[in-house]
């Protein structure tokens, strides 16, 4: 029996779903991000640990991810904007999905690629219209397996996906903010310059 399956270390991924099986605690995990504004409609977020199996667990380095908005929406087009990149976790989490449940029944993928697509009206987005939702309307994903399975088949192994359940299903989302007073400019005379002379 091979030890590796469309590059997925079937030894490692049995062992978890053992460890698993023997203590559903272990199946906890916690995902997290930060993400700071770097003015306009830019942001940087950065991705460096997570928890599973009762422990903290740190990457092998810090992920950095750029997000922007098109020239269209005031934005300087520097990076994917959050919507893309919902997209792309979407597109990510089904491939993985699909790659995996595979791997573990002996499916062999050797090609799979995919185009994700969404529509929105920005007149939510733009509080136009209450009737209008603020997000997607309609996601679409269109996959081009090369593999001897079914599509029936690898359709029930996408639906495996956190990403496309959280979204099919839906998720409260706990919305805190906390305000920060503002920082008081200092001055040294009455109209400084670059250079700090008057």
């Amino acid at each position: 029996m091979p030890t590796q399956v469309n590059g997925i270390e079937l030894d490692v991924l049995k062992q978890t779903i053992g460890a698993v099986q023997q203590d559903p605690e272990l199946a906890r995990c916690r995902f997290q991000a930060t993400n700071r504004w770097q003015g306009g409609t830019r942001n940087l977020g950065r991705v460096g640990s997570f928890y599973a199996a009762k422990q903290d667990h740190e990457h092998a380095q810090t992920f950095e991810m750029g997000a922007d908005e098109p020239p269209l929406l005031a934005g300087g087009d520097t990076a994917p904007n959050p919507v893309e990149h919902l997209l792309m976790a979407l597109a990510s989490c089904l491939t993985t999905s699909i790659v995996a449940h595979a791997a573990v029944r002996g499916i062999d993928i050797q090609e799979l690629e995919s185009q994700v697509e969404g529509d929105i009206d920005l007149r939510g987005f733009f509080g136009l219209a209450d009737d209008v939702p603020k997000g997607y309307q309609q996601l679409r994903a269109k996959f081009r397996v090369r593999s001897d399975a079914p599509p029936e088949r690898l359709q029930e192994l996408a639906r495996f996906s956190p990403v496309f359940n959280t979204l099919l299903d839906g998720v409260d989302v706990a919305l805190d903010i906390e305000r920060m007073p503002l920082e008081k400019a200092t001055t040294t005379g009455s109209s400084p310059t670059l250079t700090g002379h008057a």
